[in-house]
């Protein structure tokens, strides 16, 4: 068992040791002024006859001037659409309050009710709102959500759930656009997206009861009871409610119309959201406290005739205005000559958004240009506004302007460096002068809000803070304080200077950086002709314990993807020596892709969530990894100097088993029993002696595509197939003039999956030739499987050529001789059709040949890309049957279904040599499920298998195809509750998550979860170990994946961080032994450390043939001939080319106790990949990648050229392929510490698998550096 931490342990952060630190910079400025002492805003002016709350200010100008207008509705051609007055403001509030506390809709004072509105109905809203006051009642403002993909929507619905609303009030005509079900129900609110159900009130005047004349409202007297709840959404894109008091509202307001003199002769005209933050409380709240009339634009007017709102200034002599630095954007470019506008009425254009940078400048540009217009220069009035502290600072009207520029360098270490406007990279400020504070901290004050309602500790932390001095120790004399969020600093003379918010900070490397300064820069870089609407998004992403900035813009759509590159490319150049820091990941996006607020801003946290969800659909996409991610860890340093005999030593000191294990003795044959005994070594004569002892016996069983059986072979039949055939070999004539093909040609066997296979090799056998099985080309891909055909048999120098009618049709047609031109040597062997008859009955004189003369050549392509072909004695054959024999407990009353490759390793000993060994009857299955995905389980169910072996891809299409239809199976009557053992079998590690996920779905069939085991097997030694019916249960443990990098094995518990799980690979085979070597010195590695295996048995094959792709001297010589520098030196072993460790478990029971050494496959030593001098596998890479997204249905990783290249397949629509690039690039670096230089989006199955569903990595690999790839998309991570 891993070793425990002790529990302090469990809170270290190990990741924090092994990253980089970026270190301390010397050269960074330091801040040198003295500590900022606490500034009061003023006292409040003093007013006389003051309204004592909100509702009396409208009470007291509804009875005394209730004709007076108040709000003013502007429809889409900018003319008046609907002019509340006071009076009907005092009477229709009171009748919603009438209508709200009555018997059918039964509110309580104090509830929390919704507000449904849309932009363009602030008439019904503002009725609505202060109705709610004067019933007590507290509204909570949500947007109207139309369908579940608005922005936000569903944070909202948890927001009115966590405020306990059960009711929603809005107007008719709100009502009637929401999406409905059949009953007539709104069903997108009903239960869906996080909303809880509601009570819907429409407050339109037809559906308000009149109160009596001596009805008067209740429960709103209390101060400290809440006004309203707005919602505001954080930087992660969670929302909260900041609750505010009918107190602070009151003296908020007093204290808006005593310092800016708000009055009733006053006319306003409102740009902004009226349903929350600056709007409300100035254009709703304020503003009526004062008694002046309100003209509101909508935004869809805005967007329409941005210069509308300038005429209904001039057509009113309107003295306010209330507009973001977007509108006076929108003003200047839509500008057209209108002799008309007058703006020397406007003492105030209040600017909500003065904190951003750009606003400076929109401010600028819109004075110069309406300076003429009568337009005063100290009309404009900057304003900081946060949603906790509302109305922080504001410039009064008409006083004097300061400026100043800052240097963006020193502001990112914190430090304020007032610079001249005209150097090096400023950045402007302005001033307000209020109630400042420095850094985001705004003096406790009665106006400030509350809470956020239902989070009293996050509240404690925001709305009563205490500063603290140097030495740490809170400030108590100063009183409490709330947190603006808000960034800025107190200039000499008193004011305060803004220059960004908390939330659009992105902190990189002990740096910030103001995201709106990035925009601002971003927008520098010819905005006109590529940005469209000036919509840019930029925020920060944590990868690798760091900030990573990203930044997202709207491409027009005219820009062609040259023009893209070199513009993204520009702006990274850009922000790199204005910012001095990299951009992450720049993402263009089509026309409108931006998700927006519903008054048209860009929604932050939403683009950022679909970002990381990978739901942007960007067009276009760079990303610079190498520039931005600093704190890699260090590469590995390797120490060479430490030899076999030292790691020997220190083993021997620390008492540690060496790794080495052995399965079960297998007993010597009896050499009295003479010949007799003998004929076991050869399957030829087993199967003769088979054939006279249980002449009908069925050995094949083979089935079709349509689930029935449609070959079968007993014991006679193939013995007489195999003979007919022999004699069709020996009377066939040769190239050289021979009469018949002579003991120890080599014959190419091309064969679908049949038994037509297994005669064939046993007919090869009887005439004394070698048999090489090969894959036959495949009709659809001719070009792709012909030339590895070919080349087997060229290397092989076959004499001859055995197969059926079509597959020889197909190689004289013509487009197989198109394919073969480009060969040296397009001609092929004799072809022999294996229904011909023989051309003389020749009589089979078989002579058995020595045990160790060869019986077939077992020819594969490796992952690497390696064509190997293994030579496989006759003793060698009979030993790997008996060994298996054994171990499954095969025996000629066993069925075993088999549904693998036959053409190599051991699915090729399976299907022509263990039956005719063991004498079980083999049920064939096809195992190209495509055209009958259900073939395989209905032979299990109705041949009541015990025992089935088959490869990694019919799990993986089992798992994929079959999962939604195993209730129909069950209604069928399939079941699996008869399986004993069912073997995947595989020349790989074993497949945890697929084999769990295979056992979980067809557990409702009653498979056994112990039933599933996996083999291993390699090209030296087809079954190294296997899983029998009577080995103990596989056991899985959890290794730390960074330990193993550095080839390290260290057991950790499930769960664990960076921890991978590993199976066993099944019990080693009987007369085998297993030890672990250090594949760099050679010695012997002890127990749990990471090593190749090598493994010692009579059924190891005999050496190459021949190697294809491969220096066979150099590279393959000790494959066979491997000994041990330390350890058991003088036994000879094969190396396998895994890596692996052994580890000895205790097997215990009532009965017996069992020591077992259980054998844990890691990966091919020829596949890992030296990166930064760690050791990688690519699956562990591929698992990562493909956990990432489920828009990734398979990965393939490898190396070149110093790039570490990542290839996955799109399972969706090809606009959604460059979503993945920063998907991938971000979980390589978080899990592995990688930078993925290459990143290619392809179609799915471009990533070639052989017959065992491994993946052709080298294959890929040529296909990618010859551009035969032909992917969606190609990302250069820069």
């Amino acid at each position: 068992r891993p070793r425990k931490k002790p529990l302090v342990e469990y809170f270290q952060d190990e990741q924090e040791e092994l990253l980089e630190n970026s270190g301390i910079d010397e050269n960074a400025p330091k801040p040198e002024g003295t500590v900022t002492a606490p500034r009061e805003g003023g006292p409040l002016p003093s007013q006389t006859n003051t309204p004592h709350s909100i509702e009396a200010a409208i009470h007291r100008c509804g009875s005394a001037n209730p004709k007076a207008p108040c709000l003013t509705s502007v429809d889409m051609s900018g003319k008046t659409a609907y002019t509340l007055t006071y009076g009907k403001l005092l009477s229709k509030m009171r009748r919603v309050a009438y209508t709200l506390q009555g018997k059918r809709n039964g509110l309580v004072p104090g509830q929390r009710v919704a507000l449904v509105f849309p932009n363009s109905e602030p008439v019904p809203f503002t009725c609505s709102f202060y109705g709610c006051l004067l019933a007590g009642l507290v509204p909570v403002v949500v947007e109207v959500p139309m369908s579940s993909e608005d922005p936000g929507s569903s944070q909202l619905g948890f927001l009115l759930g966590n405020c306990g609303v059960t009711a929603a009030i809005t107007s008719d005509h709100c009502l009637k656009r929401l999406p409905k079900n059949e009953r007539g129900e709104v069903n997108q609110l009903k239960g869906g997206g996080g909303w809880p159900k509601l009570q819907w009130i429409i407050t339109d005047s037809s559906n308000l009861q009149r109160p009596p004349s001596s009805w008067e409202p209740s429960g709103h007297n209390q101060t400290n009871q809440l006004a309203y709840i707005e919602y505001k959404t954080g930087k992660e894109g969670s929302v909260v409610g900041v609750a505010h008091t009918r107190a602070a509202i009151h003296r908020h307001c007093r204290s808006l119309v005593g310092v800016l003199s708000y009055n009733a002769a006053d006319i306003m005209v409102n740009l902004l959201d009226f349903k929350r933050g600056f709007g409300l409380v100035h254009g709703i709240l304020a503003s009526m406290f004062s008694g002046m009339h309100v003209y509101c634009i909508p935004y869809a007017l805005m967007k329409q005739n941005p210069m509308q709102w300038l005429n209904i200034i001039t057509k009113n002599k309107a003295s306010i205005a209330l507009v973001k630095s977007r509108d006076l954007h929108w003003t200047l470019a839509m500008q057209r000559e209108t002799p008309n506008i007058n703006l020397k009425t406007l003492r105030m254009l209040v600017v909500s958004d003065g904190a951003n940078p750009w606003s400076i400048g929109a401010c600028d540009m819109f004075v110069n240009e309406f300076e003429k217009r009568g337009l005063h220069r100290d009309a404009v009035c900057p304003c900081a506004w946060s949603s906790e502290a509302l109305t922080v600072a504001i410039r009064r009207p008409g006083s004097h302007a300061n400026r100043t520029a800052l240097s963006l360098h020193d502001m990112s270490y914190k430090v304020i460096h007032e610079e001249a406007p005209n150097s090096k990279a400023p950045r402007g400020g302005d001033e307000w002068s209020c109630q400042p504070l420095p850094d985001r901290r705004n003096r406790r004050n009665p106006w400030a809000g509350s809470s956020y309602f239902g989070l009293k500790g996050i509240s404690e932390k925001v709305f009563r803070c205490q500063p603290i001095d140097e030495s740490n120790h809170g400030q108590i004399e100063n009183g409490l304080f709330t947190r603006t969020g808000l960034l800025g600093y107190m200039n000499p003379s008193g004011r305060l200077m803004v220059t960004g918010k908390a939330e659009g900070m992105v902190q990189i490397s002990d740096r910030i950086h103001n995201s709106d300064d990035i925009v601002a820069t971003v927008l520098a870089i010819e905005p006109i002709r590529f940005v469209y609407r000036g919509r840019i998004a930029v925020f920060g992403i944590t990868v690798l314990r760091d900030e990573r900035l990203i930044v997202i813009v709207e491409q027009k759509p005219d820009c062609s993807e040259d023009v893209c590159f070199q513009w993204m490319s520009s702006v990274m150049q850009a922000v790199e020596s204005v910012h001095g820091v990299g951009v992450y990941c720049l993402s263009l996006l089509a026309p409108n892709a931006l998700p927006r607020t519903p008054l048209g801003g860009v929604h932050l946290s939403e683009t950022r969530s679909r970002f990381l969800e990978g739901n942007l659909h960007p067009r276009n996409i760079l990303m610079s990894p190498h520039q931005c991610v600093l704190n890699l860890p260090k590469p590995r340093q390797k120490h060479s100097d430490v030899g076999p005999a030292s790691i020997l030593q220190g083993q021997v000191v620390t008492g540690v088993r060496l790794a080495e294990s052995t399965g079960r003795q297998l007993t010597p044959l009896d050499e009295d029993e003479g010949r007799e005994s003998r004929k076991f070594q050869y399957l030829s004569e087993i199967l003769k002696w088979r054939a006279q002892s249980t002449p009908d016996h069925v050995l094949l069983t083979q089935m079709g595509n349509k689930g029935i059986v449609t070959h079968q072979l007993t014991c006679s039949q193939l013995h007489k197939r195999a003979e007919r055939i022999a004699q069709l070999l020996l009377s066939h004539a040769t190239p050289h003039g021979l009469n018949s093909l002579s003991t120890g040609d080599h014959v190419a066997l091309l064969f679908p999956p049949s038994v037509d296979l297994t005669a064939a090799f046993y007919g090869c056998l009887y005439a004394g030739c070698v048999p090489i099985p090969i894959r036959p080309p495949h009709v659809k891909s001719l070009q792709a499987t012909l030339p590895t055909v070919r080349m087997v048999v060229e290397v092989s120098k076959v004499a001859a050529v055995l197969s059926c009618g079509s597959i020889i049709k197909l190689l004289r047609s013509k487009e197989a001789l198109s394919v073969m031109q480009s060969t040296s040597n397009p001609a092929w062997p004799p072809l022999l059709d294996i229904e011909d008859s023989p051309k003389k009955k020749v009589p089979i004189n078989y002579r058995p040949p020595t045990p160790e003369m060869l019986s077939y050549i077992d020819f594969s392509i490796t992952t690497a890309g390696t064509l190997a072909g293994v030579k496989m004695s006759h003793y060698s054959s009979s030993q790997l049957c008996r060994s298996m024999k054994l171990q499954c407990e095969l025996y000629p009353s066993r069925s075993v279904a088999l549904c693998l490759d036959p053409y190599s390793g051991l699915g090729l000993a399976l299907w022509c040599l263990s039956s005719i060994y063991s004498g079980h009857q083999s049920i064939l299955i096809p195992y190209e499920l495509e055209t009958n995905p259900q073939i395989w389980l209905q032979t299990l169910s109705q041949f009541k298998v015990r025992d089935a072996f088959i490869s990694y891809g019919v799990v993986e299409f089992c798992t994929k195809g079959l999962a939604a239809l195993i209730p129909t199976l069950k209604n069928r009557g399939l079941s699996l509750s008869h399986v004993r053992t069912c073997v995947i079998v595989a020349e790989e590690r074993p497949r945890v998550r697929l084999t769990t996920n295979f056992t979980k779905l067809f557990r409702d069939l009653g498979l056994s979860p112990r039933a599933v085991s996996t083999a291993f097997g390699c090209r030296v030694n087809v079954a190294v170990c296997l899983q029998g019916a009577s080995c103990p249960d596989p056991t899985t443990v959890y290794v730390d994946m960074r330990a193993l990098r550095n080839d390290r094995i260290a057991l950790v518990e499930k769960g664990s961080p960076h921890s991978l799980c590993l199976m066993e690979t099944g019990k080693i085979l009987p007369g085998s032994k297993v030890v672990i070597a250090d594949p760099d010195t050679l010695g012997q590695c002890s127990d749990s450390r990471l090593g190749e295996v090598w493994v010692s048995s009579p059924h190891t094959a005999k050496g190459y043939y021949s190697i294809y792709g491969a220096d066979a001297d150099n590279d393959c010589l000790d494959h066979f001939q491997g000994y041990l520098k330390t350890g058991d030196t003088q036994t000879k072993y094969a190396r396998t080319g895994f890596l692996g460790f052994l580890k000895r478990t205790e097997l215990t029971s009532a009965t017996w106790r069992l020591r077992h050494d259980a054998l844990y496959i890691v990966g091919s030593l020829g596949e890992t990949l030296e990166l930064r001098g760690m050791r990688y596998h690519p699956i562990d890479i591929e698992n990562s990648v493909v956990r990432c997204s489920n828009k990734i249905i398979e990965c393939a990783v490898f190396h070149s050229t110093n790039l570490l290249v990542v290839v996955v397949e799109l399972d969706g629509a090809e606009s959604t392929a460059l979503d993945l690039v920063p998907l991938v690039t971000n979980v390589i670096l978080e899990e592995h510490y990688l930078i993925a230089g290459v990143v290619a989006v392809a179609d799915p199955g471009a990533i070639p698998v052989n017959s065992r569903g491994e993946k052709q990595r080298m294959h890929l690999k040529d296909a990618f550096l010859q551009d035969r790839l032909d992917p969606i998309y190609v990302a250069y991570n820069m």
